[in-house]
């Protein structure tokens, strides 16, 4: 996964990226620590990027995407927000809303 180090980057990234998927994580979040390994394992299945952030270190993403909690995992699609996960995420779902975006972005191909 590529690392968001400023919202300025976040914002230049939404911008260009027609589909990508965001992994929000925080300092001291052991939940975070055990879903990420099983998110990243997933980049290689799907054509569109993989980021995250860490909103202790660029906390501009929390105000500016409404996050309140950690982790959160976001899919864009035309730099709308597809789908959020928040906290605990069943990952058959986050796969069948991943699926969706594939499917969506066939045009981009």
């Amino acid at each position: 996964m590529k690392e968001v180090g400023s919202f300025e980057q976040w914002v230049d990234i939404l911008t260009t990226e027609p589909q990508l998927l965001l992994f929000v994580k925080t300092d001291h979040c052991s939940v975070c620590d055990g879903l990420y390994p099983q998110v990243a394992g997933l980049e290689d299945d799907y054509p569109f990027p993989f980021y995250k952030v860490n909103v202790a270190q660029v906390p501009e993403m929390a105000g500016q995407l409404s996050l309140f909690t950690a982790p959160v995992i976001l899919l864009f699609h035309k730099e709308r927000e597809t789908a959020r996960f928040a906290r605990f995420v069943p990952m058959e779902d986050l796969k069948q809303r991943m699926a969706e975006l594939v499917e969506w972005g066939k045009g981009y191909a």
